[in-house]
Parts: C-alpha cells; sequence; structure tokens
C-alpha cells in the first residue's frame, strides 16, 4: 500500500517535459529549413508517455536535493534525451525497418512527409540533441561533457543501435540470454543512461549513481518486458498503433520465449530490483519507486 499518488504527480511532469520541448523545438526550428522543422517537431512534440525524461529530472530532483544541483543540465538532459527517442521511432517507423502506418494514433512521419524527409527529420533529432545538451554556462562544461558521453554510448553501437541490430539479425536465437541482452541495449541503454545523466546533473555522489544505474537497467528491462506483453494482450485503440506486429514479424518476444505467465513474472521481478534500489534515495513510497510500478501496470 502506497500513499504516493502517481495520478497527480505524472501529468504534471509530463506538462513539464511538454513545456521544455517545445521551449528547445522553437530554438532549433529558427535556424532550420521550415519544412525540416515541421517534421521535426511532428514527433517530437506529439505527446506520449515521456517516461527518459521524466525520470531523469526526476533522479535530478532526487538528488539535488542534497547537492543543489540540478537546473539547466538537467533540463537539456531531458530533452536530448527525448530528441533521441524520437529519431529512434521515426527511422523504427521506415519501410526499410518496421514499415509502420501509425505512431500513437497518427500517420507516421514517412507516411506524412515521405522517407526522405524523415530520414533527415531524424538525423536532425539526433544531432541536435547533442547540441543542446553540450550548449551552457561556461561553469557547466564539466557535468555536460559528462552527459554527452552518457548518451553517446547508450544511443550508439554498444547502446540503442546496437540492440536494433540485434533484434533485425535472421539468425537470432530463441534465447532468454540473447533477448535479454538485445533489450538491454535496445531499450534498457536510453532508459538506463536517463536516470544516470538526472542523477549526474543533479550532483550525485557516487553511491546514489550507482543506485540510478541500478534502477534505470531494472526498469528498462521491465518496461520492454510490458511492451512485449501489451503486445499481445492489449487493444490497438488503445495502444495507438497495430498489436501484434512483433509475432506477425516473426520476432522473438519475451512472451514468446518464456510464456506470458513467466513474462509477467520476469517484469515483476525486475520492478522489485528497481524498489531496492532507490530506497535509500527517496524511501519506499516515492515517484521513482511509483514509476518502477507504473512501468509494468501501464495499459499503453
Amino acid at each position: 500500500m502506497t500513499n504516493f499518488s502517481l495520478d497527480g504527480w505524472l501529468p504534471t511532469q509530463q506538462r513539464r517535459v511538454e513545456a521544455l520541448l517545445q521551449n528547445r523545438m522553437e530554438t532549433i526550428g529558427r535556424r532550420s529549413p521550415a519544412r525540416l522543422a515541421e517534421a521535426m517537431a511532428y514527433s517530437l512534440l506529439d505527446g506520449g508517455k515521456r517516461l527518459r525524461p521524466v525520470l531523469c529530472l526526476t533522479f535530478a530532483d532526487a538528488v539535488a536535493r542534497a547537492s543543489g544541483g540540478g537546473g539547466e543540465p538537467a533540463n537539456d538532459a531531458a530533452c536530448a534525451l527525448e530528441c533521441i527517442h524520437t529519431y529512434s521511432l521515426v527511422h523504427d517507423d521506415l519501410p526499410a525497418m518496421d514499415d509502420d502506418d501509425l505512431r500513437r494514433g497518427r500517420p507516421t512521419n514517412h507516411k506524412v512527409f515521405g522517407e526522405a524527409m524523415a530520414i533527415l527529420a531524424g538525423d536532425a533529432l539526433l544531432t541536435d540533441a547533442f547540441a543542446l545538451l553540450a550548449t551552457g554556462h561556461p561553469s557547466e562544461q564539466a557535468v555536460r561533457g559528462r552527459l554527452v558521453a552518457e548518451l553517446a554510448v547508450a544511443a550508439g553501437a554498444g547502446g540503442m543501435v546496437g540492440g536494433q541490430v540485434l533484434d533485425i539479425a535472421e539468425d537470432r536465437p530463441a534465447e532468454l540470454d540473447y533477448l535479454t541482452r538485445l533489450h538491454r541495449m535496445k531499450t534498457g541503454a536510453l532508459i538506463k543512461a536517463a536516470c544516470r545523466m538526472g542523477a549526474i546533473a543533479g550532483g550525485a555522489d557516487e553511491q546514489a549513481l550507482q543506485a540510478a544505474e541500478r534502477y534505470g537497467d531494472a526498469v528498462g528491462l521491465a518496461f520492454q518486458i510490458a511492451d512485449d506483453i501489451l503486445d499481445v494482450t492489449a487493444d490497438a485503440t488503445v495502444m495507438g498503433k497495430p498489436t501484434g506486429a512483433d509475432a506477425a514479424a516473426g520476432r522473438h518476444t519475451f512472451p514468446a520465449v518464456v510464456g506470458l505467465d513467466a513474462a509477467r513474472s520476469l517484469a515483476a521481478g525486475h520492478v522489485a530490483r528497481a524498489l531496492t534500489a532507490v530506497r535509500a534515495l527517496e524511501g519506499a513510497d516515492g515517484p521513482l519507486a511509483a514509476l518502477a510500478r507504473y512501468s509494468i501496470e501501464r495499459t499503453s
């Protein structure tokens, strides 16, 4: 039994993220060709759960209470994470990848702007994420440099992109170890980076940073297992995109590899790990604990 209300807190945090993204997109738009800015904004400002930036800001807030950190580096880190996540969705939806027509209940970027512009919009979101993160007051450059390194590693060949390669490999085995490695990279790396980046921006000590890493690793896996379960069990109108796509494409998912009940147990175990990791930061009943639970309790 918990007293913290995620229902009241999360929409406030999501609005906080939306305002930050709107502000950064306006800045990017002023120096960009109008059609490119429109394509970028179409996907970046299209709502969604905003889990990664919310996790980043929440960790920054949690550790900043002790350190006095946070501020603009945390805000820019949150926006950079969402730019990276959005670019990955735009590119994943392309015909050469997942070939999806819908994202969050709307036509995918390439269906509206064409494949070439969708590729370029994704490229711009990726590149401008690092411009956002690297630009700030000279006194912030040390922490911003650490944030750039965290995001680059998480988004690159050893993280999100490498995980996508494992996901499309023709010889991928239907094995739990392979699937766990794949999703630690494809989905989990950016979620773990969000937690670590928030902690870094907030001025975390090494103990708090390790707690953020353990939490992020656990939540990243729980979130992906929940996604796989929803692809089997959820209604497409609730999800805002077609369900059953993984099975139709012959992809190995957690329910397909270990069964639906075992997948739910795995997800619950990862959430338990996350709750243990952040107990020293916020006790047993705070926003980070609630977000961990939300990762598997959500319906879309």
